[in-house]
Formats: structure tokens, sequence, C-alpha cells
């Protein structure tokens, strides 16, 4: 039987999310949906934390229950930071085994930002320095870069990102495991790239209401702890990690290269024509993801890498 789980979602504490956000609401739809193991979400948020201690009943190693569906704690930050002659946005992925290791991760990074602002807070701390903190906090912890070529927040953004994972995580790339593809990509898209080989590439929702839950996932062959989820992706091991669960990317908000204000939407090849540059207002286009992994792509279009987790392809209803 196999074992689905979604990652990456907000809570009721995060901007711009549902008031439904709730663990509850959450457990209700993952069963509606069949989405075994769900991410909590926003465990850096004081209050939601809170919350997550009175609802969640603890399982096995690093899993908790409410009703029928499993849960594990996650987060999302935001780290703002200048490295390498630039600013820097990066979004990254926080995986926990249990609530002592959250509150000690909280007392650390609240030292670098209002944990209370948003669920998904901004920290003043570099991408590398997240990951030593939490290691500190946990040999089992670990980071996940989330949606990896959104333009405004990610790893590889055109806008405030890296060209490779050592320049952005330097010496602690070695405990990067795993890179979150994003709404606007694929696995086919980051095969493209083969730097990116020795990574597991996993998809998540980013949910910000219920409905959105599972739209994209993880398949694993079986129930499996959060240890072992983590020694999963660090091996990429296909016997257990089966395939993802996909959005088409074309309907991804970031897929091709726009300016939104003037309604444009340009695939790469158009947005070179016009020198990147918006005919309407002649302000500079937003570079999108399609674009970005033509940029530092070294594949053509189709390759897949041996070893790869497979994917499929569904359109959420």
């Amino acid at each position: 039987m196999s074992f689905v789980a979604d990652f990456h979602i907000h809570s009721k504490y995060s901007r711009a999310t549902s008031k439904n956000m709730d663990i509850p609401h959450l457990a209700q739809m993952a069963k509606l949906k069949g989405i075994n193991l769900v991410g909590t979400g926003d465990f850096t948020h004081p209050l939601w934390l809170e919350e997550l201690k009175a609802s969640l009943v603890p399982e096995e190693d690093g899993l908790y229950r409410f009703d029928e569906t499993l849960f594990v704690l996650t987060a999302e930050v935001s780290n703002i930071f200048y490295q390498g002659g630039k600013g820097r946005r990066i979004h990254n992925i926080i995986f926990a085994g249990d609530f002592a290791v959250a509150e000690k991760l909280n007392r650390k990074l609240g030292k670098f930002g209002d944990l209370y602002s948003d669920g998904r807070p901004i920290l003043k701390l570099s991408a590398s320095d997240l990951v030593e903190i939490v290691l500190e906090a946990s040999e089992d912890a670990f980071v996940v870069p989330a949606h990896i070529w959104t333009p405004w927040f990610s790893l590889f953004g055109a806008n405030s990102g890296f060209d490779s994972l050592e320049e952005c995580f330097g010496s602690y790339t070695r405990y990067i495991y795993a890179l979150e593809t994003g709404l606007s990509s694929d696995p086919e898209m980051n095969w493209r790239v083969s730097s990116l080989d020795r990574f597991t590439l996993i998809s998540n929702s980013d949910a910000h209401s219920p409905s959105r839950l599972g739209r994209e996932a993880n398949v694993f062959s079986e129930r499996l702890t959060l240890g072992e989820i983590k020694r999963v992706l660090e091996r990429g091991d296909k016997k257990k990690f089966l395939y993802t669960i996909e959005f088409f990317p074309q309907e991804g908000k970031y897929h091709y290269d726009g300016h939104r204000k003037c309604d444009i939407s340009f695939s790469p090849s158009e947005s070179r024509t016009h020198k990147d540059i918006c005919p309407k207002c002649g302000g500079k286009l937003t570079i999108g993801v399609m674009h970005r992994v033509e940029s530092l792509g070294d594949r053509e279009e189709g390759f897949v890498p041996e070893g790869s987790i497979p994917f499929k392809r569904v359109v959420p209803l």
C-alpha cells in the first residue's frame, strides 16, 4: 500500500492563507484526498506551535497523529541576506523530529527575526548559517530548499538566487539531500541540469487553503518514519520513493517570463527577442522558471538521468 506525503503547507498564521488552515480541517481534507502524511508548516510561529502541541498525539520517530492523519513538524523560513556582492532571498523548509527540537530552533531563530510576524518568518540569516543552526539543534533535523526556481525567493531564482548549491550553502551543501521543484517546474525540467542529479527531487502543494492540499505530493512504498524519510531522500531510494505527483508546470504562476502589470507573458525565446524588456512599459521582465532552467541547463529537453525518481502529472479538481 502506498504512502502519500505532502510536506510543505502553511497554517492560518501565514499571510494570505485560509482561516481553515488548522489541524482538524487539514486532517479532514487529507483523509478525503488519500494523503497519509502532512507537514504542519509554520512550527516557527509560537501560537501555531502551541496549537500543534495541543492537537497532535506522538507516534513513532518524528510522526504525530490527529484522527487518521499523520503529521510531521515542518516550517518554511525566508532567509534574507547579502552574499557575493548581491542581496539574496531564499526560502527553505525545515524538518524537525519533535517539539523539543522545534522549540530549540525557535529560540535560536528568534534572534534573527520576529517569529510572531508571519508563519513564514523573515530571518536575517544566510542559508548556510540556517543549516548550521538546524544541525546544531538535532542531527536528525534537516533543510530542503523550497520551490528552487521561482524568481523572487528561491535558490536559483533569477532575481536574488544563486547559480549553484555550493555558491549558496558552501561546505554545508553536503547536508542538503533533497530539493523542492515547486509548482512552476517539474522533475523533467530539473533533469536538464546535471549538477542536480545527486539530489532527490520532491514535490509539495505549498497549500494556503485545505482544498490545495496534495496538488503536488510524494508517494512512498510504505509508511515511513521521519528518520526513514530522511534516509530515503539522502540515498534517492527508488524502491521506497515510488514517484512524485506533479502539477502541470505551465499552470504555475512563474513558469513563463512576464510583466503582470502589463499582462505580458513570454516564452524565453520571446523574452530574448525583446531583450528581457516589457514592450508596453519598457520595464524589465520578470525572468521565469523555464528561462532560468534553460540558462543553467546543460542537457537537452527530454533527458532522463539514470536512477531518477519517476513522476506522474495530475490536474487538480
